[in-house]
């Protein structure tokens, strides 16, 4: 039995729980091997999540992408567009797989997302083409196009959405930008329904990021060295995640209708409009102390997603411990957390805020990375056929 194939009754009570599981990761390989639609079969996977760091580690190798490089490196394509070519090729591919998943739910998963340029990230009327380009591209109803959650990102997110294009918002960090996330998505709702678009085709998530939030105040907290700093460490950003949550279900209504939705969305709701869902990003612990499940465990809640990168989907499915919701009601002890580490002094502001210009400054940085490997290749692809060329030619002399 492979370990793809192993019992996963861990992760069939996560999905009954009504957390979709995403995996976040995508290469050639994984979609040509039938690994992704084993994953599928056998790990209750029912979504993809890709990023510009994840693309890097896939093309970089460049195991399955010999022969598009070879046929782009002929046309004499820019490597902007290579890449393009070859990132939209995987999640077309991808979404092809998960379409019977996409079906089955409605359209609520069966997603695959794809980010907008890292580069564009503080540039909206730039954000809002690339994000029409990608969706032109991949042309596959369950794509989402992944938009950072920057303050240029905003109203990019709402005139995506007004569009009728899907949108994963990503990079999300601080309780104030995702609620910043909501309205924007609200406003984009209100701009499709002005439009004549059918509200139930157009989804989102909000991808709210976890594991970093923790690796940052830890390392304050053990700077601190105190017993009541030490006994902080961890906690944080569960915390964040968990007063994430109870936003939602301030702004949407809780996942099981027993707090009915107000204000906005309730008319976006009569209008068949989906809600936002948040996600779980970023769930892979930094520090080998905790528990490889953590932040799958203790993020339990109806109506979220949880992204995973392969090594915590095995471990889920190998020794997590699903036992019901772990978020909902936790919110008095998720502000008292905060608080207990904003009273040693550590701002939660400027934690947030340094996290997401790091996010989009790794980013920009692996997409940089990417481009200089596919200049490469494209460089050595357009010399082995130019001296081909020049070796029929020679024979063709004879």
């Amino acid at each position: 039995m492979t370990e793809a194939t192993a019992p996963a009754e861990a992760l069939k009570r996560l999905s009954d729980e009504g957390v979709s599981i995403w995996l976040d990761d995508l290469s050639r390989t994984r979609i040509r091997s039938g690994n992704l639609a084993e994953l599928v079969a056998t790990r209750h996977v029912v979504g993809v999540t890709t990023n510009p760091s994840i693309f890097q580690a896939a093309i970089g190798t460049g195991e399955g992408y010999e022969d598009q490089l070879a046929d782009l490196a002929v046309r004499g394509v820019t490597v902007d567009e290579a890449v393009r070519m070859m990132t939209t090729a995987d999640v077309r591919a991808a979404a092809d797989i998960l379409h019977s998943v996409h079906l089955a739910t409605d359209g609520r998963d069966g997603r695959v997302s794809i980010e907008v340029d890292p580069r564009l990230a503080h540039d909206t009327a730039a954000t809002v083409a690339e994000a029409k380009q990608l969706a032109w591209l991949v042309d596959r109803p369950n794509v989402m196009v992944k938009i950072p959650a920057t303050k240029a990102g905003l109203p990019a997110i709402t005139e995506v959405i007004g569009l009728g294009i899907s949108v994963n918002v990503t990079l999300i960090f601080s309780l104030e930008r995702y609620r910043e996330v909501m309205d924007a998505y609200l406003a984009g709702l209100e701009k499709a329904r002005a439009n004549g678009l059918d509200l139930s085709a157009i989804h989102s998530v909000a991808s709210f990021f976890v594991s970093r939030v923790d690796a940052d105040i830890d390392r304050q907290l053990t700077a601190l060295g105190t017993d009541g700093a030490l006994a902080l460490k961890g906690k944080a950003a569960l915390a964040n995640a968990r007063l994430a949550y109870e936003a939602y279900e301030e702004v949407f209504g809780s996942a099981d209708g027993s707090t009915p939705p107000g204000g906005r969305w309730a008319a976006l709701a009569d209008a068949k409009a989906t809600r936002q869902r948040p996600l779980w990003a970023s769930t892979g612990v930094k520090d080998p102390a905790y528990k490889d499940t953590l932040y799958v465990e203790e993020l339990v809640a109806p109506g979220t997603v949880n992204t995973m990168p392969e090594a915590t989907l095995n471990a889920t499915a190998d020794h997590g411990d699903v036992t019901g919701d772990t978020v909902s009601g936790g919110y008095d002890r998720a502000r008292a957390d905060l608080a207990a580490v904003a009273a040693l002094g550590i701002s939660y502001d400027e934690v947030v805020t340094r996290l997401e210009d790091d996010g989009v400054a790794k980013f920009e940085m692996a997409w940089e990375d990417l481009l200089n490997t596919v200049t490469t290749s494209l460089t050595s692809k357009a010399a082995e056929a130019s001296e081909a060329a020049d070796t029929n030619k020679g024979a063709d002399a004879e």
